[in-house]
């Protein structure tokens, strides 16, 4: 084997992450660091979440994030207005000397979370360097390329996940027994940590080590899609052909998957249920949620199971009629794919049984919080279709192949939090 040509294509096919100049609030300006954070833009659950931020803090990221006007445009100009409003006030400033940064999270029972930020450089696909494992939903990424545009700014970090346990991890760990620059304690319970890598000798080995390993986008899928549009609008090289991401490195911090769940619109509990008759088992169990959430956990060991919810019950639904599935499933997928519980969800029960559009808003709804999603069925008398998570192995190994998972299949945690640390594309 030619080793120097073998060298080079693997440093060709690493990750790139390079150090910029952090944009980041000054803690003198603001009530608290932690009143001006919030969770990525497309976690906030709660029925009134961005009120309850906007009123957290006058600067709170979500103005940023999720800025709130009569019309889309207006909403990312006003975002652009308040950004370079809050940068010309001096309540972000840019940090003097270009870094990465370690960030930390901690919820005080066991849960660390560590990694690398930094501007990684943006590939396509087909060079495995980035591995996607979800679809995304063009008219959400058309949103975010129009507020990046508009702001000129990477407002919040994607969460990407690598496996290393080298020199990068070792550089994260000395960080971390430093002052941080900052230290915060959301109201989550979560505290954050930050501090910056500056100096040339521990930035080298940390992209050293980078430039060997691919990457999963464990969060962010629609940030990416993102990314690799807002690329190709710009002549290279340009501040463009790089994006803000937060590297955690799972041999060392194993991340959380949880599921994303479906909430259907004008879909009630009956109907559901009177639609799948005959073609899975349907069992109604009258206990509280983590009860149904263990039979849930029990019956996914043999197949394909859901929890129906909205009329005061809980109903599993499992033993979906193999001819169902060989009719409405496409056999030209792998078969970790093809009996995902988000594919025969998608493809069998979206589709062919209860006819939703799964990308429309106003037939279908993607929470992250379990309890949430329940209350809300009970609410407006719908449907909330509960998941049990896919587990990490799998979903990286969808990822080396090529295959995307259905959307919002997985929920990988903890997030970082938005807020901490921006990345001006002109700074």
């Amino acid at each position: 084997m030619n080793t120097a040509g073998h060298s080079e294509a693997t440093e060709r096919r690493g990750l790139e992450l390079t150090p910029f100049r952090g944009l980041r609030y000054d803690p003198d300006r603001v009530g608290s660091l932690a009143a001006v954070t919030s969770p990525p833009y497309d976690v906030v659950v709660r029925p009134d979440g961005v009120n309850h931020l906007q009123s957290a803090d006058p600067h709170n990221i979500v103005r940023l994030i999720l800025p709130q006007a009569g019309t889309p445009s207006a909403g990312t100009e006003q975002a652009a207005d308040t950004l370079h409003r809050w940068q010309a006030e001096g309540i972000l400033t840019t940090d003097p000397e270009p870094g990465l940064y370690v960030y930390e999270q901690h919820d005080g029972n066991g849960m660390l979370q560590r990694g690398v930020i930094g501007a990684l450089r943006i590939s396509e696909p087909s060079e495995g360097v980035v591995l996607p494992h979800e679809e995304v939903m063009p008219p959400v990424v058309a949103d975010r390329a129009a507020l990046m545009r508009a702001t000129s700014a990477n407002l919040e970090p994607l969460l990407l996940t690598y496996r290393g346990n080298g020199a990068a991890a070792e550089v994260v760990e000395a960080t971390a027994a430093r002052p941080p620059l900052l230290a915060t304690t959301t109201e989550d319970g979560f505290r954050h940590r930050l501090w910056s890598i500056t100096d040339p000798a521990e930035v080298a080995r940390v992209q050293s080590d980078l430039s060997h390993h691919q990457a999963l986008i464990a969060d962010g899928h629609h940030r990416w899609a993102t990314y690799l549009r807002l690329r190709a609008e710009h002549t290279s090289p340009s501040p463009w052909d790089y994006g803000l991401v937060l590297l955690v490195d799972t041999a060392r911090y194993p991340l959380r998957v949880r599921a994303i769940h479906r909430l259907l619109h004008g879909l009630p509990v009956a109907d559901a249920l009177r639609a799948v008759e005959g073609l899975f088992r349907v069992r109604r169990l009258d206990v509280p949620l983590p009860k149904a959430q263990e039979a849930l956990a029990d019956a996914v060991c043999a197949g394909n199971a859901f929890l129906l919810a909205g009329d005061g019950a809980f109903h599993l639904i499992d033993r979906p009629d193999p001819d169902l599935l060989a009719r409405t499933i496409p056999a030209d997928r792998p078969t970790a794919w093809r009996t995902l519980d988000a594919t025969v969800l998608h493809a069998t029960l979206l589709d062919h049984i209860w006819h939703i559009p799964e990308d429309s808003p106003a037939h279908i709804a993607y929470i992250h919080d379990t309890a949430a999603t329940v209350a809300k069925a009970e609410r407006h008398g719908s449907t909330a279709v509960l998941l049990h998570p896919v587990r990490e192995e799998v979903v990286r190994d969808l990822a080396r192949q090529g295959v995307t998972m259905p959307r919002k299949s997985t929920s990988f945690g903890p997030k970082p939090a938005s807020g901490l640390v921006l990345r001006a594309l002109d700074a």
